[in-house]
């Protein structure tokens, strides 16, 4: 018998929405280590907020949301919320009830400054790695590092003589005309106006100069996790000086090593990575000089293991560029972009925690 095409109008539901989520979606396995994490750092939610006024929006469900931001590609924060609003499986994985309704999206806006402030982003990807679940997928002794261009949310137009009087109003305030042809635009004289902080720079010959951050990782070898992230000013050094940095975060006092591509092949940088007890594994640059790296390294079958491993860090910048929106940044100011590069780095280990999910 042909069944009737009613609408839908029930009053109530009586299925909850653990019943809506597949036992295997991947996202169970996700959402398991967020909330562990979370738990973790309730102290430091507690510490960040007043025990007056109103309830807050919990730091929790932002976090989770924020999530889900990276993983699914959503463009905004109002975007988020129009998804939250009708989608049972971000309702489940943020923790919000049927009849819950969801917040402004202005809400992230007023708590990003909370949260930078309190280092939340750093703190959460501490959590993520020493995880149970994930702390023991880890290489403790294998590292590799590179470096990759954030386009700056600023437009060329922007970029100005940093002793240039004050202009009058532009005819057209959204695109002004400017004619900057001929002009010699360095980074020592100009600036730009709307994101002081970046610079003017180009990765590679033949490639438009833009004004940019370097985002850095520093992953571990044996499953292409992010053990350390970092953005910095866009320079020539900033790759090598930022490589140094990370790699004094890791623990201990063992020897370790620390692949790399042409770009660390430095004399100087070499030789900082030796005094650290760290054998640098980095591509060999003879093209037009004499390389830092000699047999000693090149001869250990060690090296050529390295050389394979260490381009999985393409893998992690592809993803934070393609699916977690990195490629250009939708903030100003290089630790707002920090703390977006470092929480969308914890949001990459989460997702190849889907695929490790079977060894775990």
């Amino acid at each position: 018998m042909r069944g009737q095409d009613d609408g839908s109008g029930s009053l109530f539901s009586y299925i909850d929405l653990e019943d809506r989520v597949p036992a295997a979606h991947p996202l169970r396995v996700i959402r398991g280590i967020v909330n562990d994490v979370l738990e973790t750092l309730s102290g430091e939610f507690e510490a960040m907020y007043s025990y007056t006024g109103r309830p807050s929006i919990p730091p929790e469900k932002l976090l989770r949301a924020l999530l889900l931001q990276a993983f699914y590609t959503i463009r905004s924060e109002r975007q988020l919320m129009e998804q939250l609003d009708f989608n049972l499986l971000f309702r489940w994985f943020v923790g919000l009830g049927l009849d819950d309704g969801v917040w402004a999206a202005s809400t992230f806006a007023k708590n990003r400054d909370r949260l930078l402030e309190a280092e939340v982003s750093a703190k959460f990807l501490r959590g993520v790695i020493e995880h149970g679940k994930v702390r023991r997928l880890l290489s403790r002794d294998h590292f590799s590092v590179d470096g990759t261009l954030i386009e700056a949310w600023a437009g060329n137009k922007s970029f100005k003589r940093k002793d240039s009087p004050p202009e009058s109003p532009p005819d057209d305030p959204g695109n002004p005309e400017v004619d900057f042809h001929g002009e010699n635009r360095k980074n020592e004289t100009h600036q730009s106006t709307t994101d002081p902080e970046s610079r003017m720079y180009k990765k590679s010959k033949g490639t438009t100069a833009k004004l940019s951050y370097m985002g850095h990782v520093l992953m571990e070898n044996r499953n292409g996790l992010v053990v350390e992230p970092t953005v910095t000013q866009a320079t020539g050094t900033a790759e090598r000086d930022a490589s140094v940095e990370m790699a004094r975060v890791l623990p201990g006092n063992r020897r370790r090593t620390l692949g790399g591509d042409k770009n660390y092949d430095t004399r100087n940088h070499v030789d900082t990575l030796r005094k650290m007890n760290i054998t640098p594994h980095v591509a060999q640059n003879d093209t037009n000089r004499r390389s830092a790296i000699d047999g000693r390294t090149t001869r250990h079958t060690g090296y050529a293991v390295s050389m394979r491993k260490r381009k999985r860090v393409e893998e992690i910048f592809g993803w934070m560029k393609t699916v977690g929106l990195m490629r250009k940044t939708r903030h100003r100011g290089r630790n707002r972009v920090n703390w977006v590069f470092t929480f969308t780095a914890a949001a990459y280990n989460l997702i190849r925690m889907r695929n490790l999910a079977p060894e775990v």
